[in-house]
This record gives C-alpha cells, structure tokens and sequence, in this order.
C-alpha cells in the first residue's frame, strides 16, 4: 500500500512540477511591457522605448537615443519614410 502512495505522491509532484514549468515558459513568450513603463524588456535587457509623436495627419515621428546617438524616424501621411541618426 505504501508503494502505490509513493507512486501516485511522485506522478502527481511531477505533473504539477510539468504544469508549473510550461505555464512560466508560456507566459514568459508572451509578456509584453506595461503601457506606462518607458523602457521594453529585450533578450532580458531593458531597453528604452521609442518616443512617437503621432501627427493629426496620421504621420509620426520617433526619437531612439543609443548611448550619445540619436535615431529619428519619420513618415509623413503620404507614406514616405526617413530615418536619421546623428552622434553629440
């Protein structure tokens, strides 16, 4: 009697253990960063969030500072794109 306690404790330890794991990985694959944080979490490095500033013509532009460079991207409502990058 004692055995079959054993087993059934030792399957039902593993399948939780197994449940616990894919549900970690599973939601570690979808997590996304919180709307109001100002950084994303990328290949688990905080990374600064781009700063878009939508027009009312459906055009934006983005400002992604690296380091002393700076990255502004841009696209107009008409569809054209230009990306910059300058260093201070």
């Amino acid at each position: 009697m004692r055995r079959s306690i054993k087993a059934v404790l030792i399957v039902t330890g593993l399948a939780v253990a197994s449940f616990a794991a894919s549900a970690a990985v599973a939601q570690a694959a979808g997590q996304a960063t919180p709307k109001g944080w100002n950084y994303e979490i990328k290949d688990g490095k905080r990374i600064p969030k781009a700063q878009r500033q939508v027009a009312a013509d459906g055009g934006w532009r983005e400002e992604i500072r690296q380091g002393s460079c700076v990255t502004v991207k841009e696209k107009t409502a008409s569809g054209e794109y230009k990306e910059s990058r300058r260093c201070d």
